[in-house]
């Protein structure tokens, strides 16, 4: 089985994989391939699909996996990943997703240097992520949302999501 994850900012996606990680799923993110260089990682990304093609960062993850093992990707943003994923048997794309005044929160409270300190640069933030004024290989948070075959709400505890996870992609 792979799952995909897709969540804007602080939603919870990061943790939605290591509630899966502690189930036996191995962790893939399009981050990990492209670490090495660090630059803006989301200009990497896009770039990388301008070039390559859009499902271009699924193809080389799909390369790395092993049959017979379960894989959570994370932070999937641009909808070419989905449909490559797609061609993999065992497939489904989940949208974690929470109340953007939570998510602000929870930036703030992460700490992270390059995180908005502001509400309104969270969403001006928000705004490249979703697709506003970025071309098709750039990041299109919005119309992967749109490709979701379920979404979970994290708007409480860990130890709810983790039964929200457990329920919904029915796993224990």
């Amino acid at each position: 089985m792979i799952i995909g994850l897709s969540g804007p900012y602080c939603a919870g996606t990061d943790t939605v994989g290591k509630i899966l990680v502690e189930k036996g799923f191995v962790w893939f993110s399009y981050s990990d391939i492209i670490e090495l260089t660090r630059r803006n990682l989301q200009d990497l990304g896009d770039e990388l699909r301008l070039k390559q093609g859009l499902g271009v960062l699924s193809k080389i993850l799909i390369e790395k996996m092993e049959d017979g093992k379960n894989y959570v990707v994370g932070n999937i943003r641009n909808p070419g990943e989905v449909e490559e994923l797609r061609k993999c048997k065992d497939f489904i794309l989940v949208n974690v997703d929470a109340p953007k005044e939570l998510r602000f929160e929870r930036m703030l409270q992460r700490g992270r240097e390059k995180d908005a300190k502001t509400f309104s640069d969270f969403l001006r933030s928000e705004e490249k992520d979703f697709g506003i004024g970025q071309g098709k290989h750039g990041q299109q948070h919005a119309a992967v949302f749109e490709m979701a075959d379920t979404k979970i709400i994290n708007d409480g505890t860990v130890e709810e999501l983790r039964e929200k996870v457990e329920r919904i992609l029915k796993i224990d």
